[in-house]
């Protein structure tokens, strides 16, 4: 399972400095938004839901000690991708996601508005650079499609395991979608 790991981080360093790969054109009539035209290097955005949340009865729980697991687990894969920037929304889950790869960098945990992906979208954009956005199940996919990306069908209510790699280049966004850590279960 090391190995798997070790070859999963080692593809996605290879993806975010090799340039863009197109698995996924931008939908029809969706159109593909360009970097910053002065980012002579392509702008490369991480991006995941939460990890497996604790129930703890309230509206702002806290990662479960399985979530912490896929957190670190997201802290090793990403450690040499040249992260700048870590995005998360403010809340626990969200945070303590995010929060094991920041430490690593030294970077801080910048909160965003998940109601203003527009907007974490264009300040990426025009900041260039490579990012890690920290969301949820109903906020993941479309920050995915307000930089330009596919975000594929809508993540299930008990899956944890996507990592979407999206990158920003003058000819547009490429879109590239990995699975990371245990598993989750197919929807339906």
């Amino acid at each position: 399972m090391l190995l798997v790991r070790r070859a999963l981080a080692a593809f996605v360093v290879l993806l975010a400095l090799g340039g863009p790969v197109v698995l996924a054109e931008p939908a029809a009539g969706q159109t593909a938004h360009s970097a910053h035209p002065d980012h002579s290097e392509p702008t490369v955005v991480y991006l995941v839901r939460h990890a497996e949340r604790a129930e703890d009865g309230t509206n702002d729980p806290p990662i479960s000690d399985a979530g912490e697991a896929r957190a670190h687990l997201l802290a090793e894969i990403l450690r040499d991708t040249g992260i700048e920037r870590v995005h998360s929304t403010d809340y626990k889950r969200t945070r303590a996601t995010a929060a094991p790869l920041a430490r690593r960098l030294g970077l801080p945990v910048e909160t965003y508005e998940g109601s203003d992906l527009a907007g974490l979208a264009e300040r990426i954009r025009a900041d260039g650079g490579r990012h890690l956005v920290v969301g949820h199940s109903n906020t993941t996919p479309d920050a995915v499609a307000a930089l330009g990306g596919e975000p594929g069908p809508p993540i299930d209510e008990m899956e944890y395991d996507r990592l979407y790699v999206v990158t920003l280049t003058r000819d547009g966004a490429s879109t590239v979608l990995l699975r990371f850590g245990a598993l989750s279960s197919p929807p339906g």
